[in-house]
């Protein structure tokens, strides 16, 4: 038994060096890219490799020669490859399957509005849902690596005017990274970590596969989570069913599920809904957005 672990720990620290190497990688061309400042990521991200390899050089020259310390770095490790393999693990059953639960779903639990879901396959979801999320969320889903650079520059222009009506430039890849693995709130730790995920599933995920997670996870009105839940709890019928008006007036709720998801609708939800219609007739025509909806 502690053969194989042994024999784990060396397979997938492998993994994780090529894995971090290629991130680095990716993010390094994305620094070279005007335009990418998520909160001066770069700088941070400096400070925190810096950090990391400051800890292992008094780790390595000094530190392990105190009993205590080298007892906490073992265990350290431990929790590290236990984390980490299973990760790896839970991202490549993403390809196939649905996440059993999120953390963004217990907690609807936890606080009260329930869990009110019902995954299905992306066949059976219908074009327009599809079309209505992305011409809502991220009308360039088909083409980016899995950051908007335009989106993140405007939202954060519009932040500085407006601190205290704070606008995502997130797109769905991303909101499927933070709603799969992580948690819902802010901070650089939770973005840093939401930057990698995002990177590993439009590395190792193909785009349909994104765009079924998150139409399946997405909380969509108050403990109302996915395509399928909202289409039977706003209008009695399958999402494969929902009219484009009907799949828009969904859509619309996605920027505060819980405020916007109170029937009857109010008049910005009703707006939203019309603009994001009006979209989805723009975007109908794309080739890649077509593609997609199959």
């Amino acid at each position: 038994m502690k053969n194989t672990w042994r024999l784990l720990k060396k397979i997938f620290f492998g993994i994780f060096i090529v894995h971090i190497s290629w991130f680095l990688f990716f993010i390094v061309q994305k620094f070279s890219v005007s335009g990418f400042t998520i909160a001066n990521l770069q700088t941070k991200m400096l400070i925190v490799l810096a950090v990391i390899l400051v800890i292992g050089l008094l780790y390595y020259f000094w530190l392990r020669q105190i009993v205590f310390v080298k007892k906490a770095y073992f265990v350290l490790k431990e929790i590290f490859f236990i984390a980490y393999i299973s990760s790896i693990l839970y991202l490549l059953s993403g390809i196939l399957f649905n996440p059993a639960i999120t953390l963004t779903q217990l907690g609807s639990l936890i606080q009260g509005y329930g869990l009110n879901r019902d995954y299905v396959s992306y066949r059976n979801m219908g074009p327009n849902i599809k079309l209505a999320v992305i011409a809502s969320e991220d009308q360039l889903f088909p083409d980016h690596d899995g950051f908007d650079l335009k989106a993140i520059k405007v939202a954060m222009k519009y932040n500085k005017k407006h601190p205290d009506k704070i606008r995502g430039g997130s797109t769905i890849s991303q909101q499927v990274a933070k709603n799969v693995f992580l948690y819902q709130g802010g901070g650089f730790l939770r973005k840093g970590i939401e930057v990698f995920y995002t990177f590993s599933i439009e590395t190792i995920w193909s785009k349909r596969t994104i765009l079924e997670r998150y139409l399946n996870i997405a909380e969509m009105g108050p403990g109302i989570f996915g395509v399928q839940a909202a289409a039977k709890e706003y209008f009695n019928k399958d999402a494969k069913a929902l009219t484009m008006a009907e799949a828009a007036q969904i859509a619309a709720l996605l920027p505060s599920p819980k405020r916007l998801g109170k029937k009857p609708f109010g008049n910005y939800v009703i707006g939203r809904k019309n603009y994001i219609v009006r979209q989805m007739n723009n975007l109908a025509g794309d080739p890649d957005i077509v593609a997609l909806l199959k």
